[in-house]
């Protein structure tokens, strides 16, 4: 593995794994403890819209994605804020429309698009300086929203209504947490693919919430977590010719099985 670092494209996967690993690490705290993991999924699946808009207009991909991603998000945040419980239609809708959309727009397409297998299921190996780029910049703005408004944020999280009425801008909240958290399953479609995102979101979160005592040890952890599973599952997918995105998984799917089992065994 260690002369494979000599690559260009190795060196450019393992960053950016890196990158969306402290991304989805502290974006995933925030989903699970906000109960938007559903709602994720949903803005995962239309992602797929965007996806397809960018084949049939010939524009930057991950741009696109990312540009559809938050206007198809804003929608969802203004209509599932006061009327949560509409917020299963929402979801079902968000996701079968975007999918929809996206397969008719790449089947317009002239052309075979052999790469959209991996936007369903990740293209790690695949990623340009440009993705790194991008990465970089969402990770530095996420850095910058969650410094600057940790204490409004923290009290979002746990205590909706009170947050209200000590003044915090709840809506507002709702939304930034749903935009970042679209914009982290963008680029996370590189590393696992939109059919995997959320397992990315929320199994390392999982097991970090058995360590942490409060939100920001829970996102350092799980940002750590995260990429120790995206190394690992590399070298996996490097030594044995596999997929990089479900060697991801998987690695972070058998570890949370052990850690599950072993905690269960801790009780008996």
């Amino acid at each position: 593995m260690l002369e494979s670092l000599s690559y260009t494209f190795i060196q450019n996967a393992l960053l950016a794994g890196l990158i969306v690993s402290i991304i989805t690490g502290i974006i995933g705290t925030l989903v699970v403890v906000n109960k938007m993991v559903f709602l994720s999924g949903g803005i995962a699946h239309s992602a797929y819209g965007g996806v397809g808009l960018a084949i049939y207009l010939g524009l930057p991909m991950l741009l696109t994605t990312s540009v559809f991603c938050v206007l198809v998000t804003i929608l969802i945040a203004i209509a599932s804020y006061k009327k949560r419980e509409n917020l299963d239609v929402i979801i079902g809708l968000t996701w079968a429309v975007g999918m929809s959309f996206g397969i008719l727009l790449a089947d317009l397409t002239p052309g075979y698009q052999s790469e959209l297998m991996g936007y369903l299921f990740g293209s790690l190996l695949a990623v340009t300086d440009n993705d790194i780029y991008f990465m970089s910049i969402l990770l530095a703005a996420i850095f910058i929203i969650v410094v600057t408004f940790y204490r409004d944020i923290l009290a979002v999280s746990y205590d909706n209504e009170y947050a209200g009425l000590r003044g915090v801008k709840t809506k507002f909240f709702y939304t930034l947490i749903l935009i970042l958290s679209s914009l982290t399953i963008v680029i996370s479609i590189k590393v696992v693919g939109l059919i995997l995102v959320i397992a990315l979101l929320t199994i390392p979160i999982y097991i970090a919430s058995q360590f942490s005592k409060n939100l920001f040890s829970m996102m350092i952890t799980s940002a750590l977590l995260s990429m120790v599973f995206t190394v690992a599952g590399l070298i996996l997918s490097y030594q044995f010719d596999l997929s990089s995105g479900p060697s991801i998984i998987m690695t972070s799917s058998i570890f949370a099985l052990v850690f599950f089992v072993l905690k269960s065994l801790k009780k008996v």
